[in-house]
């Protein structure tokens, strides 16, 4: 009796330490909020961001972008990369429309 309840109170603790853990993990969004669509505010100039050395040979810099998150602009920051062998990158781009802008998504494109 005395190693089922041993056993049984290993679990109950074991439970709840994964219930703790599990809530406590954060995963950085990305702001991807903006769903198209036009947007009648102009962004702002882009920020000119600071950045060291890549992680490893051939990395390139993605450059960070003005987004559209909860109806205003909302810097997201640069970042490295590995190159894809057969693409180039093509950047964040805002696109000056007759009604307002719209964001060109960034994206790996085939050479």
């Amino acid at each position: 009796m005395r190693n089922v309840i041993s056993s049984h109170s290993r679990m109950t603790v074991l439970l709840i330490i994964m219930s703790l853990v599990a809530g406590c993990i954060v995963v950085p969004g990305r702001h991807r909020y903006y769903v198209g669509g036009v947007v009648a505010v102009a962004p702002p100039v882009a920020r000119v961001e600071a950045y060291g050395a890549p992680p490893s040979p051939g990395h390139i810099w993605i450059d960070g972008y003005w987004n559209w998150v909860g109806g205003r602009h909302v810097w997201v920051d640069g970042h490295w990369e590995a190159p894809r062998a057969g693409f180039h990158y093509v950047p964040h781009k805002w696109l000056h429309e007759r009604d307002g802008w719209r964001l060109s998504e960034g994206h790996w494109e085939r050479d």
